[in-house]
């Protein structure tokens, strides 16, 4: 995984900041490679909140005040949101990605 351990911990402190104690962040696609290079930071988030409205204005919150603490680098958010739809990509990313 090519994320330093402050990254690691500043986006789970950020996740429940901004998602609550419940949410579960995982870290997927290039990243996890430790054999490649660059890419940009993709995450998934399974929040608890099932309100859309919420969720809209944490994410832009959670994105902005990320890349203050991890850099200026392309952040990439998947959100699920609880009782919304179930999209394909949310299995790729737990399946492929680490739990962080």
């Amino acid at each position: 995984m090519r994320l330093s351990a402050g990254q690691i911990e500043a986006i789970k402190q950020e996740t429940e900041r901004f998602f609550g104690s419940q949410a579960e962040v995982w870290l997927f696609g290039s990243r996890v490679d430790d054999t490649a290079k660059g890419g940009d930071v993709d995450l998934y988030v399974r929040a608890a909140s099932g309100d859309a409205d919420e969720l809209v204005a944490a994410r832009f919150a959670f994105l902005a005040r990320l890349k203050r603490r991890v850099g200026d680098r392309r952040i990439d958010l998947v959100l699920q949101r609880e009782g919304g739809d179930v999209l394909p990509i949310y299995e790729l990313a737990r399946t492929r990605g680490v739990r962080l």
